[in-house]
């Protein structure tokens, strides 16, 4: 027999033991996540089992309503406006029942104003936001304020479009806040 015939053989005996596998019904096999591992490895629940368990860190969802971090102000005020106070609430009621999560309260405002002015105006404007998340029941020691004034201002510019964006308070998320930052 010539090796071409030999070939031949084979492959027609592997196409029959295939096929002969196949008769009995298709079977489908799960594709692989995004690591190699098919699910249900390893005890992993597939369908909607994993949805179920799986949870994206509300801080991390981009389409969560923790997603939005800043509040903006008015000229030359402290008063947290009335579009403002559902993200408020939201970062409470999140801090409240994560009272291991630390907040800095960052102020800031405009460029008009002295330097003095607008770094008090700044600490007024994160203790108003302070105030509002603690009725939430966000404890003292979660929340951390710093006053910038108009030292990093949020857009450039000498205009009111520019400083629109930077009368405000940022919420920031970390651990391990000191007072001496």
């Amino acid at each position: 027999m010539t090796k071409c015939k030999l070939f031949a053989a084979i492959l027609v005996a592997a196409t029959t033991v295939l096929t002969g596998c196949a008769s009995r019904g298709t079977v489908e096999t799960a594709p692989e996540d995004a690591y190699g591992a098919e699910p249900g490895e390893g005890g992993e629940t597939t369908g909607l089992e994993a949805q179920d368990q799986f949870q994206l860190d509300p801080l991390q969802d981009p389409d969560s309503p923790l997603a939005k971090r800043i509040i903006y102000f008015d000229y030359d005020s402290d008063q947290v406006k009335a579009d403002s106070l559902k993200t408020i609430n939201a970062h409470g009621q999140y801090l409240a029942n994560n009272s291991n999560h630390l907040v800095r309260l960052e102020g800031h405002a405009d460029e008009r104003g002295s330097r003095e002015y607008n770094l008090a105006l700044g600490e007024r404007r994160a203790q108003s936001v302070r105030r509002l998340l603690q009725l939430q029941g966000v404890l003292d020691d979660q929340i951390e304020i710093i006053s910038y004034g108009e030292e990093l201002p949020a857009a450039p510019g000498h205009e009111e479009p520019s400083w629109t964006l930077n009368r405000r308070v940022e919420i920031v998320y970390g651990s391990g806040y000191s007072s001496s930052q």
